[in-house]
């Protein structure tokens, strides 16, 4: 694993007229490589009423969804993700996806290792108020998620989180893209040691 240093984001809290897509862009890279992927991916956050706003906008050369059951195995096609973590180190930390269709997953993890080797996924886990809106269109599809923020900090919303932001793509080959790249090869999401920094 590439010691390269975690990405840090502020986070700003937006007016009630603000619109995210105004806001700058970051870029996901190759979730193994850490180099441009084949299809660009930004990304942009912002916070109102207790809630994290991401947004997802893509270039795709034709999506792949077909799943339309919450929580089910969206991974298996296009999907955009979400992982937050209050905790540092996170040894718990919870995830969020859409597909194009605008199906929903969300769980809890457990990961007192650091490690996917040990670590448990809770799919019954459900965030109240969890929302996304998606749009497709000629050869792209954006997402945006709505994420209360309460429900996985009952003690109080921290002003630092941990988090990495995920894409999916399926295609001839699959590209898999993040935030923070994993550096893991096969391409793995769940690395915890790579959630970078998110300042509220």
């Amino acid at each position: 694993m590439t010691a390269e240093p975690l990405p840090i984001a502020e986070v700003p809290l937006l007016a009630p007229t603000a619109r995210l897509v105004e806001l700058p862009a970051l870029r996901l890279r190759h979730a193994s490589r850490g180099t441009e992927p084949r299809l660009a991916t930004t990304l942009r956050l912002g916070c109102r009423d207790g809630a994290l706003f991401v947004r997802f906008d893509g270039r795709d050369d034709g999506v792949v969804a077909t799943l339309r059951e919450r929580d089910g195995q969206l991974w298996q096609e296009d999907v955009v993700e979400v992982f937050l973590s209050p905790q540092d180190p996170p040894f718990a930390y919870y995830e969020f996806e859409v597909n194009p269709l605008g199906t929903l997953f969300d769980a809890r993890v457990d990961s007192p290792d650091l490690s996917r080797a040990t670590m448990r996924v809770e799919p019954a886990w459900t965030c109240s108020g969890f929302s996304a809106r998606v749009r497709c269109g000629p050869r792209r599809w954006s997402a945006l998620l709505r994420i209360p923020l309460a429900p996985m900090a009952p003690k109080g919303i921290p002003s630092v989180w941990r988090a990495n932001f995920y894409r999916i793509d399926r295609d001839d080959p699959d590209e898999f893209s993040a935030w923070s790249p994993t550096f893991a090869d096969p391409p793995d999401f769940h690395v915890p040691n790579r959630f970078g920094y998110l300042r509220m």
